[in-house]
């Protein structure tokens, strides 16, 4: 297992991690296999998702805004619940084929890590199964 570092500057905000993780790819021996992304923070996920037009994520952190507000009398004294709500619904965890040493996604798709209590500096599991 290998982790890469992610550092975000927005309370919520997507950043694609596609080239920090083909980058770590590039000094794997093993080229073919079942990649592992997991985030080991309990208010941030990775998602998979249309890297090609930037208005994509901008709409779905405007919607998880609206869908999980900030302020909405939760519970959870550390006044971050909304954060904890988006983490779960987007998920901890993603995988990706890996093939010829590069990742198989979509034309339009990237790696996504999603910060819902930033800004921090957080980390990205990587653990590459051979096939």
């Amino acid at each position: 297992m290998e982790t890469i570092t992610v550092r975000t500057g927005s309370r919520v905000e997507f950043i694609e991690i596609s080239g920090q993780v083909r980058q770590w790819l590039r000094n794997q021996t093993t080229t073919s296999g079942v990649l592992t992304l997991y985030v080991p923070h309990t208010t941030a996920g990775i998602t998979i998702n249309e890297h090609a037009d930037p208005d994509v994520v901008r709409d779905l952190t405007m919607e998880l805004n609206k869908v999980i507000p900030f302020d909405d009398n939760y519970r959870h004294l550390e006044g971050n619940a909304a954060a904890h709500i988006k983490s779960s619904l987007i998920g901890a965890s993603a995988q990706v084929i890996v093939e010829n040493g590069d990742l198989v996604l979509g034309t339009w798709q990237g790696i996504f890590f999603a910060e819902f209590d930033g800004p921090r500096t957080r980390k990205v599991h990587l653990k590459l199964t051979p096939s």
